[in-house]
């Protein structure tokens, strides 16, 4: 019997839809902007955890068909992201005026533009909203089909398996978890907000140095460059980005 369904709880989708749900969630969170919201990690952490049968929950569940589900979802949710940034991303990026949609849409771009195409589309399965806006970006920035291709089903595997494997690890070593598992999803939901933390940092840092770098310039003595004008890529690009203005062009990334 399918439940009360909150699709903000873990626990209430797994309850109501099982092995389907967490395909459907793998899938919007990674392929749709409007999955965004959605409790990736801490549902594979708690989709572990019911496949060990020592939870007494409502739900109990298949490893193999959990762990099937979750990546099936998060691969074809990726792709499905990525041919939408192509059709015509940037333009609803742009438009959109959330702001949790934006800060990952820059966030993104820095990813890109600072990494590489391999690196970031991997990190970025592991830092919430940027591996919804980062599929999409990456078709918007005309990342080639084949290299997304690989590297998004390499962060995609790594990301749903190894988050659905540390909780079926965790449940099956420590008995009557069940009655933590609120502590530990937080737990989980913590851990997945470093990333965000440690680039919001850098970020903030690397626009300081850059501010400081464009009032330098602007000295009277700052070579060729008059009072007032700004090197491309370096200050005016930050400035922007901490305005919430989008890339206006796909930055020079390495390949």
């Amino acid at each position: 019997m399918v439940t009360a369904l909150n699709p903000l709880s873990s626990t209430s989708l797994l309850a109501s839809l099982g092995t389907l749900g967490v395909f459907l969630v793998m899938f919007a969170e990674t392929g749709l902007l409007i999955g965004f919201f959605l409790p990736g990690d801490s549902l594979l952490f708690t989709a572990g955890l019911l496949c060990t049968g020592t939870v007494s929950h409502a739900a109990h569940l298949s490893l193999p068909l959990v762990i099937l589900a979750a990546a099936g979802g998060a691969l074809l949710g990726a792709q499905t992201g990525f041919y939408i940034g192509r059709a015509g991303g940037r333009p609803l990026l742009h438009r959109t005026r959330n702001p949790y949609l934006r800060a990952g849409a820059e966030r993104s771009a820095r990813l890109l533009n600072r990494y590489g195409y391999g690196k970031a589309i991997v990190l970025g399965r592991f830092i919430p909203v940027v591996r919804t806006v980062l599929n999409p970006m990456a078709g918007a920035l005309d990342v080639p089909v084949r290299t997304f291709t690989i590297w998004q089903v390499v962060g995609g595997l790594v990301w749903s398996a190894g988050v659905t494997l540390a909780g079926y690890t965790l449940g099956s070593a420590i008995p009557g978890i069940d009655g933590y598992l609120l502590p530990a999803i937080a737990v989980i939901v913590l851990l997945s907000l470093i990333p965000i933390g440690v680039e919001i940092y850098r970020t903030r840092s690397a626009i300081r140095r850059d501010a400081a770098a464009a009032r330098h310039e602007d000295q009277p003595d700052a070579g060729h460059h008059g009072p007032g004008e700004q090197r491309p890529g370096t200050a005016a690009e930050h400035v922007r980005v901490s305005r919430g203005e989008l890339p206006a062009s796909p930055p020079r990334i390495p390949r």
